[in-house]
């Protein structure tokens, strides 16, 4: 169900620091947003926006950026301040 307000700006900070976690493990494997994207599956577009941190993405989503990335799901959300 989608939110009614959009979530808090701190939310919105940790969203974007996933992101940037996300596309540094995604580089440091040498592998292309388009890669990553097919392999999930999902639009590469989408991938993107999460990477941007302009979207959110679920768990399961996020688990499975993991796999492929050949990463632990905590180098991806792991090690931020608390909120």
């Amino acid at each position: 169900m989608p939110r009614s307000t959009p979530p808090p700006e701190w939310v919105l900070a940790r969203r974007r620091q996933i992101g940037d976690q996300i596309r540094a493990a995604r580089l440091r494997a040498n592998l292309t947003q388009e890669a990553v994207a097919h392999a999930v599956p999902m639009d590469r577009a989408a991938y993107n926006r999460i990477e941007q941190g302009h979207a959110a993405a679920t768990l399961d989503t996020l688990i499975l950026i993991a796999h492929v990335i050949g990463v632990p799901l905590t180098e991806l959300v792991g090690g931020l301040p608390a909120g």
